[in-house]
């Protein structure tokens, strides 16, 4: 190459995408890049990132494309730089390496012969090149020869030369994986994404109804997506998250669900998992059975299908519907299916209820932590009058349910609900979780049960509480006790019941809220205490009455006061001040179902996940004979009087002055006839 045309551009760019400053500079970029996508989940619905990281650092990452770092556009770019370098790499110093490995550098002079560090001249009184022949051969030597003008004889030999193709296996082994990289990396599709002919849905339609630029057939090189099949059903398609939207990848056949088993270890946690598949093939009608269990798929067509998770195919429900803005009415019973919606009319408005999954096998940590007693609020000092001791750790408690209730304007708030009774120091309760935004956590609440393990009791003690057409009633008994107790003065009677009436109307407006609003605004700090004591008291009083003329109004003798039934009452208070924060009309409770099981199955297609494992293995075999193989070049130049001994190596270290010191001692002895 001339100097001239060294001096251009495309000299220039050569010299850079073939250098190795280049190329390390890209594999740490990767390296880098393989970090994040090990730390960061990939190709998570980016709610689930905007929830995480903020709406801020959300945006930000996904400018950066961190959310699917393997298929974005700037790591499949650097793959086929990579790719570039290390093949032009290759065809720079690829025929050097070559040329060294096939010389033998049998022409060396005396004086480069003497410069190497191992080199040495032994005295002979007469040198017999075939002894020397002889010994090379003992020896495994490889060795050429080369005769002097003088009458010298120049031996050369080698050992090890195929450490040099360590290089060529290392190389060539980052360039197939590379390759087998941007297979799996699809970029074919990314590139049909950035021209605009492929388009990700962000609607949420039914399948039938996704449109051709958001459908891939089944000629797409490579794709990961998931799949939900209930018991009894089929699916010839998968989604594949893209970005804010979403892919429907077309299937060369049908999966069919026929069975799905699972198993779980004595503390709740899923043992086992696997689904009894069907695949048949749309072109040729062919059937293939199977079971799929996790880490042993089944490869149909070249497209892997795993077993991934499990949940609910749409079991059908039965829940009774417990109106909350009428507590006089009688319960309905509501028919629903899980996972699908239904429209609700309550109280003359429109709703629509969606049914989110059920779960039959629940772990949940109900824990509590006991607070001080200083600047608790009225709430939790009724909650102390209860005596209740949290459980530390509650483990399987049974059947839940989710759902979401919208109302005309778009606007949900989300339920998760339990249908088994939770049991707390020999008490029964329901529990009930609300939420109005997905990023909040939900607020549970208990509702106690009575001893037929039902919610009737409450809503007919939350009834009386709502009815003020009763309040003269009940506080005429509660005035009745105290003055039979002598808690309060004849004077006192009329301004007692009062009061009694006040708290009843103020707790069933707003429950402890209200009461405390109430001593926020019209009671000084000083006096809070004690007057949040006596409103406390007079409501625990008052609930026995509430609860007496409630049963007597349903036609139900009176239940006996002891210790457990009081408890329920309490309970009760909390519950009905809890309902409050409900944020719906109706109270809905799981009654029964009927389980359909669905299975996640993951359908994956890489053709380069072949080429990632020979490159892979390559990679190791080159890694092993440019460290583990050592090349080593010997010398003897034979001449009348002496020989003289040179070895050098591609590396050097101990073993090579040994190795130099024995085989001098033993051509020393050859050349002197023993």
């Amino acid at each position: 190459m001339t100097k001239n045309s060294r001096n251009t551009a495309v000299y220039k760019l050569y010299e850079l995408f073939s250098s190795m400053r280049f190329a390390i500079g890209l594999l740490t970029i990767l390296a880098i890049a393989s970090i994040i996508g090990t730390v960061l989940k990939q190709n998570e619905p980016y709610p689930n990132y905007a929830f995480e990281f903020g709406q801020y650092w959300f945006a930000v990452f996904e400018q950066l494309g961190l959310y699917d770092v393997y298929h974005s556009g700037w790591f499949l770019t650097i793959l086929a730089f990579l790719v570039l370098s290390t093949s032009l790499c290759i065809l720079r110093n690829g025929p050097g390496f070559i040329k060294d490995m096939k010389a033998y550098r049998e022409k060396a002079s005396d004086n480069s012969l003497a410069a190497i560090k191992h080199s040495v001249e032994l005295p002979a009184d007469k040198v017999d090149p075939d002894t020397l022949r002889a010994y090379l051969r003992g020896q495994g030597w490889r060795w050429r020869e080369y005769q002097r003008e003088d009458g010298s004889l120049v031996l050369a030999a080698k050992k090890g030369a195929a450490s040099k193709l360590g290089y060529f296996f290392a190389h060539i082994a980052l360039v197939v994986i590379c390759i087998g990289g941007l297979m799996d990396g699809n970029l074919p599709l990314k590139l049909a994404e950035m021209v605009g002919s492929v388009v990700p849905e962000t609607r949420d339609i039914p399948q039938s109804q996704i449109p051709p630029q958001s459908r891939l057939s089944t000629a797409n090189l490579s794709f990961r997506g998931n799949v939900t099949i209930a018991e009894g059903k089929s699916g010839d398609v998968v989604f594949l998250n893209a970005g804010n939207g979403y892919l429907v990848q077309e299937l060369p056949f049908t999966v069919s669900l026929k069975k799905f088993y699972v198993d779980y270890y004595s503390n709740g946690m899923p043992k086992l998992f696997a689904s009894d598949i069907v695949v048949t093939d749309k072109a040729s009608g062919k059937v293939t059975e199977a079971q799929v269990k996790v880490n042993h798929p089944l490869i149909v067509d070249g497209v892997a299908i795993y077993q991934a998770s499990f949940g609910d195919g749409g079991s059908p429900l039965s829940l009774k519907a417990w109106n909350l803005e009428a507590p006089q009415m009688q319960p309905v019973d509501i028919k629903g299916i899980s996972m699908g919606s239904q429209p609700l009319r309550a109280n003359g408005k429109d709703y629509n209820l969606e049914f989110g999954e059920l779960r039959v096998f629940n772990i949940e940590n109900m824990s509590g932590k006991s607070d001080d007693a200083a600047g608790k609020s009225l709430s939790q000092r009724m909650q102390d009058a209860r005596e209740v001791k949290h459980e530390k750790q509650l483990k399987n408690i049974g059947p839940s349910i989710s759902f979401k209730l919208r109302d005309k304007q778009g606007q949900a708030v989300e339920f998760h609900h339990y249908m088994a009774p939770i049991q707390q120091d020999g008490a029964s309760y329901m529990v009930a979780g609300v939420r109005s935004k997905v990023s909040d956590p939900f607020q549970y609440l208990r509702l106690p049960l009575d001893d037929k393990l039902s919610l009737e009791r409450f809503m007919r003690l939350r009834s009386a509480f709502m009815n003020p057409a009763l309040y003269d009633e009940i506080a005429q008994r509660t005035t009745a006790k105290a003055m039979q107790g002598s808690a309060i003065s004849p004077a006192m009677q009329q301004q007692f019941a009062g009061s009694v009436k006040w708290i009843l109307a103020r707790f069933a407006q707003g429950g402890f809220v209200a009461l405390e609003q109430f001593l926020d605004e019209k009671v000084p700090q000083d006096k809070r205490q004690a007057v949040a004591q006596t409103y406390v008291k007079i409501l625990q009083g008052a609930v026995v009455d509430v609860m007496d003329v409630a049963d007597a109004k349903a036609g139900l003798p009176p239940v006996a006061m002891d210790s457990q039934h009081y408890r329920f009452l309490l309970d009760s208070l909390v519950g009905i001040s809890a309902l409050h924060d409900y944020q719906a009309p109706v109270l809905l409770q799981l009654q029964g179902f009927d389980q359909v099981q669905a299975s996640g199955l993951q359908l994956t297609r890489s053709p380069g996940k072949n080429l990632v494992y020979l490159g892979s293995l390559m990679l190791v075999i080159g890694i092993i004979l440019m460290f583990y193989v050592r090349e080593v070049r010997l010398w003897l130049r034979c001449g009348t009087a002496s020989v003289r001994l040179a070895m050098s190596s591609n590396r050097h270290n101990r073993d090579l002055d040994e190795d130099f010191r024995r085989r001098s001692e033993a051509i020393q002895q050859l050349v002197r006839g023993k």
